[in-house]
C-alpha cells in the first residue's frame, strides 16, 4: 500500500457517501477542561456498527474488482473492523469470512455474527488470528481486508 493522497481520500468519501452516516464533530467542554486544550470529538458511535471502522471496510469492498467480490473477502479483527466488514459485505452481497481470536468477548462475536458473515474463532492472539486468516484466504482465493 502506497502513500494516500488527498485525491484518494476525496474519492473514498465519494464512494461511501450515502452508505455511512455523516457524523458531527463537536467540542467536548469536559475533556477540553481536563486536557487544558480544545478537544473535539467525531461521533462515529452514530454509525450503524458504532465505529469508524465501517468507513474503511466499505471503501475496501467497493474498490474490489468483480472477480474478487465473487470470491469473497476475509478479515481478522476482534470487533469493530469485523462488524464493519460483515455488515457491508452482506449489504453488497459479498461473502465474508471473519477470523477472531478465541478470547474475543462474546458481545463482539454476536455483534459480528448478526450480519451473516462466516465467523471463525482461531488463534490465541490477534497475531495468531491474522496468520490463520491470511493462510485461509490464500487457500480459498479470498481478498484480505486489513483492519
Amino acid at each position: 500500500m502506497g502513500e494516500v493522497s488527498l485525491a484518494d481520500i476525496r474519492a473514498a468519501a465519494a464512494r461511501i457517501a450515502g452508505a455511512v452516516e455523516h457524523t458531527p464533530c463537536l467540542r467536548s467542554r469536559t475533556l477540553s477542561a481536563l486536557a487544558g486544550c480544545e478537544l473535539w470529538l467525531k461521533f462515529e458511535n452514530l454509525q450503524f456498527t458504532a465505529s469508524f471502522k465501517e468507513r474503511g471496510a466499505l471503501n475496501k469492498l467497493l474498490t474490489l474488482p468483480e472477480a474478487e467480490r465473487r470470491r469473497g473477502v476475509i478479515a481478522m479483527s476482534a470487533g469493530n473492523h469485523a462488524q464493519g466488514v460483515a455488515y457491508h459485505a452482506a449489504r453488497l452481497g459479498v461473502r465474508a469470512v471473519i477470523v477472531m481470536p478465541r478470547g474475543t468477548p462474546n458481545n463482539k462475536v454476536k455483534s459480528t455474527q448478526v450480519h451473516g458473515a462466516e465467523l471463525i474463532l482461531e488463534g490465541d492472539t490477534l497475531a495468531g488470528a491474522a496468520e490463520y486468516a491470511h493462510a485461509l484466504g490464500a487457500r480459498e482465493g479470498r481478498t484480505f481486508s486489513h483492519p
